[in-house]
Parts: structure tokens; C-alpha cells; sequence
């Protein structure tokens, strides 16, 4: 995990707890990322991630979602902004009612916003910052209670309003190096099944694979390679939550050489067996 900006200990993303925080916002000298998805209320100014190799800008009083496992970095953000941030563990998100779509295109690296900024949030998300810094474990679960209802409010109301979009291409500072991380990432997202390398990738988007891989890390913080098994790792955890599927198909349809080496992967990346994962999430259902 690469280190920003934010106050929260990093010992607490790494173990993918649950948590809510509230800090001033600034810019991040590097992407940043972690196995959560993220629950985000600017509360007043503008701010501007970097995320997935695009520009999502970021409104006042109204919510954005995403999965910080995809790198983010916020590139600008007026002065004394707060924002409010909630850490939802992928498992959590994974188990929620929500729409399958809205889901898998969570998982892709979509960034969600809120349709409409009511004011609302503003309240009642400080509310919940007071109440889990001084709570405990009782009121602490209903306050996971209250957030996941608000998730899947937000979800419904993105569903159907058409909201589940990309968002908008890197600006002309930095169009070089995030047109080609957009052409590569659009490569995995598209071949993450077959059995591609990095030096593929580069030669099908038409770059060299120094040059691949020197915009991946300026733009994302990370390696092609390490994108790539981010995102193979990812679509498994969305097949074994959403199928039935046989796991060792979903190993080998998600791209990885043998069931060995998707064990091994999977575990490393989620500290769970995909039999022990798929278990742990049907049992939340």
C-alpha cells in the first residue's frame, strides 16, 4: 500500500477494518490504495482525485464511491477542505442487496457521484464521525448498519438515474503519460482473461513497454503488471460472490496460469482461501 495523505493510520487499512474519519483534504505527492471501498462527503471547497487514470472531480455536499484498491491520489483541492471519509472492507461492500451492475462496474474502477447534493449528508455523516470516535460496539454496529443503508440508497439512486459513468480523460498537464494509462488500462479491463503480459499490453496499445510502464507508475503509483493482477484478483472476488461457478474456472477465466498460482495470489492479496471467502460472504447473505 502506498502512502498519502490522510490522517488515518495505515495499520487500520492494511487489516481492512471498518472506519470513519474526518480530516482537512489535501494534495498527495503519490496514488494511494488500499482494499476498501471508499464513502466520500467533501464538505465544502472542490478536490480533484486522480483516479484510475482519469480526473473525477469532486463536489461539495454530495457523495462519491469507489474501490480504493483501483490507485487515487488527490491532485487538487482548495484550501481548509473538509472531507469525510468512510473505509467500507470490500467484504461488507461485496455482501451488500445492490444492484449487480452497479457492482461489477464498482469493481471495473468505476467512480460513483451522488445525483443530487441534498445538504443532508452533511449532518448526518458528521453525526456519524461524533458517535463512532466515542461509541461503542453496539452503537458502533448500528452506525455499520445506518452507512450500508445509505450505500445502497446511493447505489439505487445512480442505478436509476443513469449515473454509472467513467468519468472524463486526464487534462493537457498530464495528457501524455494518462492517455496511455487510459489506452492500457482499457486493455486489461478488455484481456484480463487471456493470457497477456505486460510487453502485450504495450505492443497492442501501441507503446513502448519502458514508456507502458513509466506512465503506469508516474499516473497510478504502481506497476502494469501489478494493475494487472489487481484487477484479475478483483473480477475473481465479484465471480466468487455472484456465481456458482466452479473455482477453478473462475481461476482460469479471470487469467491466471493455474490453480496454484491463483491460490496463491488470492491469498496474498485478501489473507482468505477463495473457498474460505466465498463461504465467509454466503454466510453475510
Amino acid at each position: 500500500m502506498a502512502a498519502g495523505n490522510y490522517e488515518v493510520d495505515d495499520l487500520t487499512l492494511a487489516r481492512g477494518d471498518f472506519l470513519i474519519e474526518r480530516h482537512i483534504a489535501t494534495a498527495m505527492p503519490a496514488a494511494h490504495w488500499h482494499d476498501h471501498v471508499e464513502l466520500n462527503l467533501l464538505l465544502e471547497g472542490e478536490m480533484t482525485y486522480l483516479f484510475n487514470g482519469r480526473r473525477e472531480e469532486v463536489e461539495a455536499g454530495r457523495l462519491v464511491l469507489f474501490w480504493a484498491a483501483i490507485p487515487h491520489q488527490t491532485i487538487a483541492v482548495t484550501d481548509n477542505a473538509a472531507l469525510i471519509v468512510i473505509y467500507l472492507p470490500l467484504a461488507d461492500f461485496l455482501a451488500l442487496p445492490i444492484d449487480r451492475e452497479a457492482r461489477r462496474f464498482t469493481m471495473q474502477g468505476g467512480f460513483l457521484t451522488d445525483p443530487a447534493a441534498t445538504g443532508h449528508d452533511g449532518f448526518v455523516t458528521a453525526r456519524w464521525v461524533e458517535e463512532w470516535n466515542k461509541s461503542g460496539p453496539q452503537r458502533r454496529s448500528l452506525l455499520r448498519e445506518e452507512i450500508a443503508l445509505r450505500v445502497r440508497r446511493f447505489i439505487l439512486d445512480c442505478v436509476e438515474t443513469g449515473r454509472l459513468s467513467g468519468g472524463e480523460a486526464g487534462t493537457a498537464a498530464v495528457a501524455a503519460a494518462v492517455r496511455h494509462v487510459e489506452a492500457l488500462t482499457d486493455l486489461v479491463n478488455s484481456h484480463y482473461g487471456e493470457p497477456v503480459s505486460m510487453p502485450d499490453l504495450a505492443a497492442r496499445a501501441g507503446i513502448h513497454p519502458s514508456t507502458a510502464n513509466k506512465a503506469f507508475r508516474d499516473v497510478l503509483g504502481l506497476s502494469v503488471n501489478e494493475y494487472l493482477t489487481r484487477y484479475r484478483v478483483a473480477r475473481a472476488m465479484q465471480r466468487l460472490v455472484d456465481t456458482e461457478d466452479p473455482i477453478l474456472t473462475i481461476a482460469y477465466d479471470c487469467g491466471f496460469g493455474s490453480s496454484s498460482r491463483f491460490y496463491e495470489l488470492f491469498k496474498a492479496r485478501t489473507g482468505q482461501t477463495p473457498l474460505a471467502f466465498r463461504r465467509a460472504l454466503s454466510r453475510k447473505g
